[in-house]
């Protein structure tokens, strides 16, 4: 089976030191992992509106990318590195935070709607909506008006560990989605056992 043809990586996520240990900012922490993972140096490149680092999986060049104009302004540096690089957004996988998802869970998609996400919308009016998501679940608050306050809160330790044991299973399968495509893949993370919904916060995640 042929691999999956991917150059270039986002996480999302919003800037700044107080940011970094929020629910928000898991597609960051992908990012990051693959980078550690694949001995990547971001820094920033004001071209593409944020950090930016070069790796090699395997023998396949591609970049990583961290948007650095908070959540709502993803877009803009993606499209502005797919339009210098000559990237198709079918060739983009997108890592981002996913409240329909219990903590501990990813999945891996291509192509839908936003969901309610202001990065994933953003991204969406740059790039269309074909390009690939990995999803890492955080739960959702009871009450729909929390949302906003629980996605820049950090985890509860139980709820952090799990979703960061699920962005180093994301990152150790990454080799093999570029290898053997995304069903193989997709059958690894989609059928890994999930721990049971626990509270987070004080909060049952919905």
């Amino acid at each position: 089976m042929p691999g999956l043809p991917i150059r270039l990586v986002v996480g999302l996520g919003n800037p700044g030191p107080e940011y970094t240990a929020t629910r928000h900012n898991a597609g960051f922490w992908f990012v990051d992992e693959l980078a550690q993972r694949h001995d990547g140096q971001f820094k920033h490149e004001r071209r593409y509106g944020g950090e930016a680092c070069r790796i090699g999986v395997d023998g396949c060049d591609l970049w990583l990318l961290k948007p650095m104009g908070y959540m709502n302004r993803s877009g803009s540096p993606i499209r502005a590195l797919c339009d210098y690089l000559q990237i198709p957004s079918v060739e983009v996988l997108v890592a981002h935070d996913e409240l329909d998802l219990s903590p501990g869970t990813v999945r891996l998609k291509r192509g839908g709607g936003a969901g309610g996400h202001n990065g994933l919308k953003d991204a969406i009016t740059h790039l269309g909506e074909d390009f690939w998501r990995l999803r890492f679940g955080i739960g959702r608050p009871v009450h729909r008006e929390e949302v906003i306050g629980y996605v820049l809160r950090r985890p509860s330790a139980d709820d952090e560990a799990q979703i960061i044991e699920a962005v180093d299973l994301a990152a150790k399968e990454f080799p093999r989605l570029l290898a053997e495509g995304a069903g193989k893949v997709m059958n690894r993370l989609h059928t890994r056992p999930v721990p049971a919904d626990t509270p987070v916060d004080g909060e049952k995640p919905g």
